[in-house]
């Protein structure tokens, strides 16, 4: 099975059991809602512990959640520096255009014309759009904006974008 990773427990919050959470995830509400199954992983350590969300509100720039059948801080406490996952199949679909970044990563791009570019290494949130580094067998990486004037096709089943670059995209 495969997980993929929606926070990291940075600490603990409190005596009551919560923890602070820096979030990795698009989806907040979805993963951290009451109910929710996580799968905890901690350095160096290849097993999953299972968690259930008791509880989730957001502080600062923190997510705080308590889990099931850990009402205060010391049962906690082990858990700092943990990676919280979820599954493969918990991911929900995502609407046309939308793609989990897994997907995209790895992608080969290629322009209109069938010239290889690269391949997608990293995605970078800015904010108005997210930036691909796409990164050539040779020379530097190029940044692409996932934007729809430069993105013309996406194929994660095949592991193929094609791109319109704009003047000076690639220079």
């Amino acid at each position: 099975m495969n997980y993929f990773n929606v926070g990291k427990i940075v600490n603990t919050h409190g005596i009551r059991g919560e923890v602070r959470v820096i979030s990795r995830t698009d989806f907040p509400e979805e993963r951290y809602a009451p109910g929710s199954q996580l799968a905890l992983f901690m350095p160096g350590s290849k097993t999953p512990i299972p968690l259930v969300v008791a509880s989730h509100r957001q502080h600062k720039n923190f997510d705080l959640l308590t889990f099931e059948n850990h009402p205060n801080i010391n049962d906690v406490e082990k858990y700092r520096d943990g990676i919280l996952k979820v599954s493969d199949e918990q991911l929900g679909d995502l609407e046309e255009g939308e793609f989990y970044y897994h997907e995209v990563i790895g992608c080969t791009v290629f322009t209109m014309e069938g010239m290889e570019i690269g391949t997608v290494t990293e995605i970078l949130e800015t904010g108005a759009n997210d930036v691909w580094t796409v990164t050539p067998a040779q020379g530097k990486p190029h940044y692409i904006p996932y934007i729809e004037e430069v993105v013309k096709e996406v194929d994660v089943d095949e592991k193929r974008i094609v791109i319109e670059p704009m003047e000076g995209l690639l220079s």
